[in-house]
């Protein structure tokens, strides 16, 4: 678990983080006390600036005077020469003579302001100019942008520059400055005259690179990469690809004779354009060469299917076959190796494996998306309402016969913490039991008493602010710690105490339980958790799975299904909210689990983080079944409704992916708004070792959730405590509202994605066992009966998980497929967790068996 940021301990009491000037409200000022009787002008221009109703008017204006240089550029224009000479003696001729002799449709005043923007200026490269405006006051109007507005602003006003440069040339090559420089404007002819002088021609190549660098930076391009060409990887290219991550095609070896025949006489013509069935795989990735390639052996290469082994070192190949039938026999059978190829050799051929190549122009949200507000209010606890707390805090542990040796105060967004060290021989559990009197003392909705405080050596008594902060989800954000977090998956929880962002790794929690009463924060509190992964991961990197019994706190997240979501097959709708589609979806995350485990099994890792990194650096072969693993999050918005429907069929999946879910990539986030005994069971609590809880309404629900009291004194809105490794930290969760929400998801949903959701491996029930042959009508094939006898027959491997991935089935569609293929007499009986062995050895025998079925 990350922990805060730390500052230096104060000594003193502090005033608030940001202190304001002091304005004093007495009436009737105390002697001595000198009352200041000037104007604060700046506080006033802040007040008017952040007044709603200056903004809107200052929107409107603007948008306004946008349309009105609009309509007085485009009028200068066309008629700009017959206005240049009303314009000159503007000043020094009778107003009503010049205006009524402008031709411009905005006045003299229009006249004006476009001569010196669009002539002297930039031409027709000013009306960028009025968009900029536009878009400026629609922002402040509505709220909201048409376009980026500080992306945008850059783009026009480049363009504005650009154009007029480029209109320049072309009015100083055509010598038309005459009539035309009213096009392009003084800086582009100005600029071109003066290159001309010092390039001659040569100043056209000047203004191409200045677009040309103006795309690099704009559109963040890292490098120009050039067509390549790879060698056909096989004479019958397979028609389906493994997985929607996955960018290597997949290769069928048919080995008989005649290709072995063939690979011998390539050894002598072309040594180097063997084909390998693993290079194979790899054939549609970009290829970049070794850096030297007549210095680089290549590996040894074993054509494990015809049983030639062939040995290429410096170029020269030598061919060894066995000498008998039975040496051929006596080869023992090719097994799964990890590393089919050094790491050095499938890197420098191919480069690192990215995860992200299907989705490679996704834009991650940016930060205009979520609402600034300068004008929330701050914490505010002058330094004498400091000192009288501190006074009242003393009066009344006195009053009760205990002496304090110091105190000292730290200002946050919600309460303010007093840190008090008692003196010599006084108890600490006299000081708890008086948290109801200091209370009443204090005049506070309610205090919280740590006694003593984890590692300090103090005591805390935390007492609310009467004027609280709002954290806004922007500032959190934007903040350094989070933006340059490395965490596997950052979450922002919010703010401590001491005013410290405070951002946590939900893969090290690796689970998280939250509880809170209804209009606590909790709800609010799943939106900002859920923000801050899809502003830190690539969809290609996280899933999600939200489940919502409640049917409307998760729907706004619907636009994302087909970038972060993840169900079901058969599943309509991403976001699930019946309760027996929980209970399959649940189960379906325990066998999407269980598959997980058996291919870090197979890789050798023990964890989901060194199976990737594996994968990356290419040393794993994804025709075995190996892919990228995404990170998955399952999101429970209201267990206690499914605990009273489903009960047990929910708690069982539920405990058994807390208990072992952790090293594969799934993790939980379950949320309560009644954390009772039988809603929280001992199975599940035991499980989530981080737990957060907003304001609950009794004692007895603090213990539940937290294992302490203190969640009972809350003061809502965000206020809550977070447990995690025996520690209790205090926070303020940031605010973000159902518009950022929307805004967000449209802003992701609007780009391409992948072509529907992540699909979790479907949950057959008890339906779900294995037929018999008496079952199996064979006169009502599957369609895809052929494809999957020869995809297990060039395998061989009966395998119902490979006819699932390769041919992108469901699971009850590839069970019923290997029922049929059993009745065949192609694959042997159901063994139990074993593979079925595949009883037809060869193609050529598949296909008499596969006419013969044909002809009954």
């Amino acid at each position: 678990m990350a922990q805060p940021t730390t500052s230096p301990r104060q000594n003193t009491l502090r005033r608030p983080a940001e202190p304001r000037p002091r304005v004093n409200r007495d009436s009737n000022p105390s002697p001595g006390r000198s009352q200041s009787t000037s104007f604060n002008w700046g506080a006033a221009l802040d007040r008017w600036l952040t007044d709603q109703r200056s903004t809107l008017t200052l929107g409107v204006l603007l948008m306004g005077l946008a349309l009105g240089l609009m309509v007085a550029f485009m009028s200068y224009l066309l008629n700009g020469p017959a206005d240049q000479s009303v314009v000159g003696a503007a000043f020094s001729e009778p107003l009503a003579e010049s205006g009524s002799e402008t031709r411009n449709w905005v006045g003299l005043v229009g006249a004006y302001v476009a001569h010196a923007f669009v002539f002297r200026w930039f031409g027709v490269g000013a009306l960028a100019l009025p968009i900029i405006v536009f878009l400026a006051g629609y922002k402040m109007t509505f709220g909201s942008e048409l376009l980026p507005l500080s992306r945008t602003t850059t783009g026009l006003l480049f363009a504005a520059v650009w154009i007029s440069l480029m209109l320049g040339y072309i009015v100083l090559v055509t010598d038309s400055a005459e009539t035309a420089s009213v096009w392009c404007g003084g800086i582009g002819y100005e600029f071109n005259v003066a290159l001309y002088s010092l390039f001659g021609w040569g100043n056209l190549a000047f203004i191409a690179f200045a677009l040309f660098a103006f795309v690099i930076y704009f559109f963040d391009v890292r490098s120009i990469k050039l067509p390549t060409f790879s060698r056909p990887s096989s004479p019958k290219p397979n028609r389906r690809s493994s997985d929607p991550l996955q960018t290597y095609s997949e290769s069928e070896e048919e080995p008989d004779e005649e290709d072995e025949q063939d690979l011998d006489d390539s050894l002598e013509t072309a040594p180097e354009s063997i084909p390998s069935p693993v290079i194979n795989t790899f054939a549609n990735t970009p290829v970049a060469p070794p850096a030297r390639e007549q210095e680089t052996p290549l590996p040894e290469v074993i054509a494990q299917t015809t049983g030639v082994t062939l040995t290429i070192k410096n170029r020269e190949a030598v061919a060894d076959t066995p000498d008998s039938a039975e040496e051929l026999s006596a080869t023992p059978a090719p097994t799964f190796e990890p590393d089919p190829f050094e790491e050095d050799d499938l890197v420098a051929l191919h480069g690192l494996y990215d995860p992200t190549i299907d989705l490679p122009q996704y834009q991650y949200p940016v930060n205009e998306l979520l609402t600034d507000y300068p004008n929330s209010r701050k914490a505010q606890v002058s330094d004498d309402e400091l000192t009288v707390n501190k006074e009242k805090i003393e009066n009344t542990l006195r009053n009760f016969g205990i002496e304090i040796d110091s105190i000292q105060a730290s200002i946050g967004p919600t309460v303010t913490l007093y840190e008090i060290i008692p003196a010599k021989g006084v108890r600490i559990s006299k000081i708890k039991s008086l948290e109801d009197d200091i209370a009443l003392s204090l005049s506070a909705l309610g205090i919280r008493i740590i006694a003593p405080m984890p590692g300090m050596g103090t005591i805390g008594i935390e007492v609310p602010n009467k004027n609280r902060e709002m954290v806004s989800m922007r500032s959190v954000i934007t903040s350094d710690i989070f933006s340059s977090s490395k965490f596997d998956l950052p979450i922002v929880l919010g703010k401590t105490i001491s005013n410290e962002i405070y951002v946590a790794d939900l893969a090290k929690m690796p689970h998280l339980l939250m509880a809170g009463a209804t209009g606590q924060g909790k709800s609010v509190g799943l939106n900002v958790l859920l923000t801050s992964l899809i502003y830190k991961k690539h969809p290609s990197q996280l899933k999600l799975v939200l489940v919502d019994p409640k049917k409307v706190e998760l729907t706004l997240f619907n636009k994302l299904e087909r970038h972060f979501l993840a169900k079901l097959p058969d599943s309509e709708e991403p976001i699930i909210t019946d309760t027996k589609k929980v209970v399959n979806t649940l189960n379906s995350l325990c066998i999407e689990m269980d598959n997980r485990y058996n291919l870090l099994k197979d890789a050798g890792c023990r964890n989901l983080k060194e199976y990737n990194a594996k994968f990356i650096k290419r040393r794993l072969n994804p025709d075995k079944g190996h892919h990228f693993l995404p990170y998955i999050v399952l999101i429970i918005d209201e267990l206690a409704d499914l605990m009273m429907t489903a009960g047990k069929e929910v708690e069982q999946p539920i405990a058994r992916l807390a208990q072992l879910a952790r090293a594969i990539g799934i993790h939980l986030v379950v949320a309560t708004q009644r954390p009772s005994v039988n809603v929280i069971t001992g199975l599940i609590k035991a499980n989530f070792p981080a737990r957060l809880s907003f304001k609950v309404t009794s004692k007895i629900d603090s213990r539940t959730i937290l294992d302490t009291g203190g969640a009972e004194q809350l003061v809502g809105m965000g206020d809550m405590l977070l447990s995690s490794n025996s520690d209790i930290i205090r926070l303020q969760c940031p605010f973000v509202d159902t518009n950022e929400i929307e805004d967000i998801c449209e802003f992701v949903g609007n780009q391409r994605g992948y072509d529907d959701a992540y699909a979790l491996p479907e949950f057959v029930g008890d339906e779900g066992g294995q037929g018999d042959d008496k079952d199996v009508d064979m006169t009502n094939r599957d369609p895809m009966f052929d494809e999957a006898a020869r995809l297990i027959v060039i395998h061989q491997q009966g395998s119902t998980s490979l006819i699932q991935r390769k041919l992108k089935l469901g699971y009850n569609r590839a069970g019923r497929l290997v029922d049929q293929l059993e009745a065949a007499r192609i694959v042997g009986p159901f063994e139990g967790s074993k593979a079925r062995d595949v009883l037809v050895q060869d193609l050529q025998t598949l296909e008499e068996i596969l006419k013969r079925l044909k002809g009954e």
